[in-house]
Order: structure tokens, then sequence, then C-alpha cells
């Protein structure tokens, strides 16, 4: 039978650069948790987040490569290019996190007590890991928008600094819950505020990006994320300022480490994490807001 609507099967983007990283993501993916499942194990909260980080952007990575196969991602509603571009971000910054976690807390030179085998197990596993954050970058690399190319929204460093700037909150809340002692003062929860506020309208501009919606809005969605990156980066200088002074200053914290705090369980180091990823993100919404006035959004790619 003849077709008139082309192949079914779109062989070339699998043997594109992009296809064969995401290729490489599949097969390393699997191969980073079935190690780990096998003998390598797991433990604890950061290994059961390391195995979930594995899962997830695997089976995500299976959906894409499916879509993208089979053309079924022009079925679906949403921006594809988008959709793609924050995912391969957010799998960077996972894989990464996941890569430098496992070996960190399971990777030991010794055989005792877990067993030489346990030991190469783990080995391989946190080699695998390491090439699988590699693939994932590699493909930000490859898709990232180019000078003068239109592309995608997420995939300008605009778009790609709001899944990072999503992914570094995500580390403040981890510390904020931690016993980080943030209700004492008013001026901590005026931070936490900032912290949330931001986070969630970075999710709603990466939401509306994603389900290529910018268009159907009565507002013009890009002066408006322009206008909100200038806002985050004013509320993100006021937490730079307050929260430092109120967890270090003596007259309201310490500005050292109590020699009694116990390790992983201390006030002190999670007040620390946070004012270390507060000026982390402040720099990343003000080169935000530098990049965001050079671009244009294509909400239909």
């Amino acid at each position: 039978m003849e077709s008139s609507g082309g192949p079914y099967l779109n062989t070339a983007a699998m043997a594109s650069p992009v296809g064969t990283a995401r290729l490489l993501q599949m097969v390393f993916g699997c191969t980073t948790f079935s190690l780990v499942a096998h003998r390598g194990g797991f433990s604890a909260a950061y290994g059961t987040f390391c195995m979930f980080v594995w899962t997830f952007c695997f089976a995500v990575t299976v959906f894409i490569i499916a879509c993208e196969f089979t053309h079924l991602h022009s079925c679906l509603s949403i921006s594809w290019g988008n959709f793609t571009a924050a995912f391969a971000m957010l799998a960077t910054l996972m894989s990464v996190t996941a890569a430098v976690i496992y070996p960190l807390y399971f990777v030991q030179l010794d055989c005792y007590p877990i067993g030489c085998e346990v030991r190469d197990f783990r080995v391989a596993a946190s080699v695998f890991a390491g090439l699988l954050f590699i693939v994932y970058a590699a493909e930000v690399f490859l898709t990232r928008a180019k000078p003068g190319q239109v592309t995608s929204y997420m995939a300008t460093v605009s778009g790609l600094l709001k899944i990072v700037q999503a992914f570094v909150a995500c580390i403040i809340f981890g510390a904020l819950v931690n016993d980080s002692q943030y209700s004492k003062y008013v001026a901590t929860q005026w931070c936490v505020a900032v912290y949330s506020f931001c986070f969630v309208v970075t999710v709603v501009v990466v939401a509306f990006s994603v389900t290529g919606r910018t268009a159907l809005l009565w507002f013009p969605f890009e002066r408006s994320v322009v206008i909100y990156t200038f806002g985050a980066v004013l509320l993100y200088v006021s937490a730079a300022v307050v929260w430092p002074v109120f967890c270090f200053d003596s007259k309201y914290g310490s500005p050292r480490r109590p020699g009694l705090c116990a390790k992983g369980k201390c006030p002190w180091d999670s007040q620390l994490v946070i004012a270390i990823f507060t000026y982390v993100n402040l720099l990343l919404y003000v080169v935000d807001l530098a990049y965001s006035q050079r671009i244009r959004f294509v909400s239909h790619l």
C-alpha cells in the first residue's frame, strides 16, 4: 500500500546528534539503576532520591524517544520544543546531583564491611551516573538557542535559567524544612515568602511555555516575564541582605557554627546553605534579566 502521509517512523530523529544523545541517556540511565538495584544497593532518603532521579529520567527519556520516532508528539497539546528543552535542563541538574550524592554516601575504597562485589557494583553505577549527566548536558548544549536562531523559549538562556532557578529554590526549601528556625523572626519569614513567591511564578512561566499557551493570554507574556524577573531580582536582593543579618549577626544568631551542634541536624548549617543558595539564585535572576530583554518568545515550536 502507498502512504500519502509520508513515512510513519522518524528514523532521522534517531540518527541526529540529539537523537544519539537521547539513546545514550536511555542506555546509561537503565544501566545505572540496574546496577544499583541488582547488587549496589541504596538506603535512606538520599539513596531513594538517586534511584528516583535515574528511573524518572529514564522513563521520560523513553517517552520522548518514542514520541520522536513515531511522530506522536504532533498529537500532543504541548509545545514539544519547550518540553524537551525544559526536561533536558532539569534532567541535567537532577543527574549531576545524583552523580555526586551516590558515590559520596555509598562508594568506599575498602571492601569491608559491604564486600568487594558490592563495592565494585557501586563504583560502576557511579561511573555510569557520571556518563548519564554528561549526555544530558550534551543535549542541552546541542539544543540551546544559537545567535539569530528562531527557537523555543525554553531553549534560550533565559528559559534554561528558569529551570535552574526553580531547582535552586527546591534546595533552599529542603534546607528550610531541615530545622532552619526560619519562623523565629518576621524578617526570616519574609525571606521564605520571597523564595516561595519567586518559585511559584517561575514554575508558572515554565508551565505556560511548555503547554504553548502564552499566545492565548490577554496580556503580553514576554513583557510580563521581564517585569517579573526584575521584581524577583529586587526581592532576592532583600532576602540576600535580611537572611544573613538575622542568622549570622551576633545580635540575632551566631556568626560561627556552635560547637555542640550535631552534624546533619544543626540549624546553623541549614541557614548557611540557604544563604549561599540565596546568592546563587540572585545571580541567576540578574543574568536572566540581562538575557530576557534580548529574546522573543515562540510558543508553537
